[in-house]
């Protein structure tokens, strides 16, 4: 899955230039109640972040009154995270590490230019499409020997019974040479002879609930 896939487009986004007053910036941010916004200039091109925090920050350590700070500096003298932006065309998977750091992620073309956002909550959505969780059904987890084959195994037992499936992920276990697997299928599925069969093609089930 590519960024495109998941980003807000500029359209419906709220971005600061770099120009404008702290004030305005900050005053955006609380009126559509958001944390951060990316930063443009008159080109329409990226050049870092804004957020209520860095404005906060940056208004403790000036000598100015507060409201003077806010209304006599400009955006672009307490913008931060110049390199925070991301391509379209990169995987979604890439967005994953900035956001220990920021709550949103910029979106640019080839030339840098500002087209979307990806946020934390785009990146919450997606884990839980990938989950199934929009949808009920029943959650079976499960480990499989790392070897060659093994999906082939499920897939042969899922079409054997009919199995509708809903999502499937899968995540390293400790031990290097196994590996968990998350399956989420529809009820109307025998559990007890899903289970046999499981086991009988050398997967180890772990739970089974409805979720």
């Amino acid at each position: 899955m590519f960024v495109r896939s998941t980003m807000k487009p500029v359209y419906q986004c709220f971005v600061a230039s770099t120009e404008q007053t702290v004030k305005k910036a900050l005053e955006l941010m609380n009126e559509k109640d958001i944390q951060a916004m990316p930063v443009i200039n008159k080109q329409g091109i990226f050049c870092g972040m804004v957020s209520k925090q860095g404005i906060y920050k940056a208004s403790f350590y000036e000598d100015k009154e507060q409201s003077k700070f806010l209304e006599d500096t400009t955006v672009k003298e307490i913008m931060t995270h110049e390199d925070l932006y991301i391509t379209e065309d990169d995987v979604f998977e890439n967005t994953l590490k900035s956001f220990k750091a920021f709550p949103i992620l910029a979106v640019v073309n080839q030339d840098k230019k500002f087209i979307g956002i990806v946020s934390r909550f785009d990146v919450i959505e997606q884990f839980e499409s990938t989950f199934g969780k929009k949808k009920t059904g029943l959650r079976i987890s499960f480990t499989s020997e790392e070897s060659s084959g093994r999906f082939a195994r499920l897939a042969d037992i899922m079409k054997h019974l009919h199995v509708n499936i809903i999502s499937i992920t899968t995540f390293d276990e400790t031990d290097k040479l196994a590996r968990r697997i998350v399956l989420k299928v529809d009820e109307g599925v025998n559990v007890d002879k899903l289970k046999r069969k499981l086991e009988r093609a050398g997967f180890r089930v772990l739970d089974i609930k409805k979720v």
